[in-house]
């Protein structure tokens, strides 16, 4: 019996500092894990964390980092995008009709962001990586709140229309204007909701999307492209890139122009690939626990 008890106080320990919360919007229910670094949690500051493409708050860099940040004496708030589904857990299955929107994600990042005002935070950083970066920037950059203390950026998506295009094509072998000309042309004619099927969608190849998904993801805006909002973030801006990534490629070049700024800080870690794993993820959290308490 000794032998189990301290195991026993471990997992009592970590019970009463994790916690998952729930939220309705919008007829589905959101879902957001908390990792509170102490019992009065909601006086100090919070990470609020966005997931990337078509994942969730429990993949390996996000449980990850929140772990670290915990150790760190952190709190965090790693939230679950719905993507259109109710209780939604584990990556997104392409066999799943896409209606989702890019832009969705503003709004359930404002959520619970209200929720930790609720809760008496009155100090949230937002952390978004890859996709999860760009829609943390584009919240930062037009929906600002005075609880933002800081933004913190990991691989965060960058964009152009002639990468999208030529993404596509390589992807799939067909180019995306006529696809998305369809899209278009039903979502101007009130038929957003019409189904695109088979349509290869981001990651899923023949999958089904209505046109308003497929128009939200694919059309041209340059808000896609993250650092081309980091002007209008008036925050401190933490933005990490790894030396090895091959997913978001072309940041460091991108960030060159926006670094310039006083409140935009940018770091490369070398070595580390999209996911920034093992002792890349160390390195991650020891420069973003600088940046959050300003130690």
């Amino acid at each position: 019996m000794r032998k189990v008890f301290p195991l026993l106080l471990l997992l009592l320990s970590f019970s009463l500092h994790a916690e998952e919360h729930q939220l309705n919007h919008n007829g589905l229910i959101i879902n957001a894990n908390l990792e509170a670094a102490s019992d009065n949690w909601k006086n100090g500051t919070v990470v609020l964390m966005t997931h990337g493409t078509l994942a969730h708050n429990r993949m390996e860099i996000m449980a990850t980092l929140q772990e670290m940040f915990k150790d760190r004496g952190i709190s965090s708030l790693a939230i679950n995008l719905s993507l259109g589904l109710s209780k939604r857990t584990g990556m997104y299955d392409c066999a799943v009709p896409h209606t989702h929107k890019h832009t969705d994600a503003l709004d359930e990042i404002g959520l619970w962001l209200g929720w930790l005002k609720q809760q008496g935070v009155k100090s949230v950083v937002l952390l978004g990586h890859s996709r999860g970066g760009n829609q943390t920037a584009w919240f930062a950059a037009e929906r600002d709140d005075a609880a933002i203390t800081k933004v913190v950026l990991v691989a965060p998506q960058v964009w152009s229309e002639e990468k999208n295009s030529k993404g596509y094509q390589k992807s799939y072998n067909k180019p995306l204007a006529p696809v998305l000309a369809k899209a278009k042309k039903l979502v101007d004619a009130g038929k957003g909701d019409t189904m695109l099927k088979p349509v290869d969608f981001i990651y899923c190849p023949q999958s089904s999307a209505s046109a308003s998904a497929f128009v939200a993801y694919y059309q041209p805006d340059m808000r896609m492209n993250t650092p081309s909002l980091l002007k209008q973030i008036s925050k401190p801006v933490l933005v990490f890139a790894g030396s090895e990534d091959t997913v978001v490629k072309g940041l460091e070049e991108k960030m060159a122009t926006p670094s310039e700024r006083n409140n935009i800080s940018f770091e490369v870690i070398d070595g580390a690939d999209h996911f920034f794993l093992d002792l890349y993820a160390e390195e991650l959290a020891d420069m973003a626990e600088e940046f959050i308490t300003g130690e």
